[in-house]
């Protein structure tokens, strides 16, 4: 595959686990062999911190926001953290400013595929997964304009379906203001209970979505522990039956967008 498949994991609903799913996908690729880079477009920055780089949280800039402002001028290193199992584009303190900042630039929505350009460049990665907050606004629109591909977490609850269909609507209007087609290519289950209301959710989602593939995330204590320590579940010295969850998952996406066509 020419270039960088790209993946934006959203839900404008907080609390879902969007964030431990983002890593542990990204963990899994690196499982599959892939070169993954991580962007923690978040400005909470809980991919940052789960990924053991909190420190860079509060560096000097320049920061991403720096990036997304000037994409072709901001040095890539001064951006990127190695990780063992990927290389990451950390969050800042000073992405709290971005949608402020970025509704006053040209084509503010549209910067984060610039700079990607750049990073899958200069880095020659196979996988990029982008991490964002729980919010629609120029900050999403960045990450789903330039990945073009959508994982979508959610609880298996019944306040998950207003959510879903906000956030098809938004990706609706998206892809007509941008002539551009949005994917989604997994719908993830995330911390799933032995409950009737659970059970009867994940009915639902395969009714409602029949076309996108459903995988369910059960609630463990080592995918806790693991964000803890810094890493996905596949770089800690425990064994969880989801691994082989986010392996099938990463399977999935990353057959999907080999035959996909790289955004431009």
């Amino acid at each position: 595959m020419a270039g960088a498949a790209r993946l934006c994991v959203t839900n404008q609903k907080g609390g879902v686990g969007k964030t431990t799913v983002a890593i542990n996908l990204a963990g899994a690729l690196n499982e599959l062999g892939r070169d993954v880079l991580f962007v923690d477009l978040d400005p909470q920055g809980n991919a940052t911190e789960g990924l053991g780089l909190l420190e860079a949280y509060d560096d000097e800039p320049p920061s991403l926001l720096d990036g997304l402002v000037d994409p072709a001028g901001v040095e890539l290193d001064a951006l990127r953290r190695e990780h063992a199992e990927m290389d990451v584009v950390t969050s800042n303190v000073d992405m709290n400013a971005a949608e402020s900042t970025l509704v006053q630039e040209p084509d503010g929505e549209t910067r984060l595929d610039t700079l990607l350009d750049r990073f899958e460049a200069d880095g020659d990665y196979d996988v990029t997964i982008v991490d964002c907050s729980p919010h629609l606004g120029l900050l999403t629109d960045n990450a789903l304009y330039a990945t073009e591909n959508l994982v979508i977490p959610a609880l298996a609850e019944p306040t998950s379906k207003r959510s879903l269909e906000l956030l098809f609507d938004y990706v609706g209007a998206l892809e007509m203001d941008h002539d551009v087609t949005i994917e989604p290519r997994a719908l993830v289950a995330n911390r799933i209970e032995n409950t009737r209301a659970a059970t009867e959710m994940l009915e639902w989602f395969d009714e409602a979505l029949p076309s996108v593939p459903l995988f369910r995330v059960r609630k463990r204590v080592a995918l806790q522990r693991a964000f803890a320590a810094g890493n996905s579940v596949f770089a800690v010295d425990e064994e969880t039956d989801m691994t082989e969850v986010f392996l099938d998952m990463a399977e999935t996406v990353d057959k999907q967008c080999s035959s996909q066509e790289v955004p431009a």
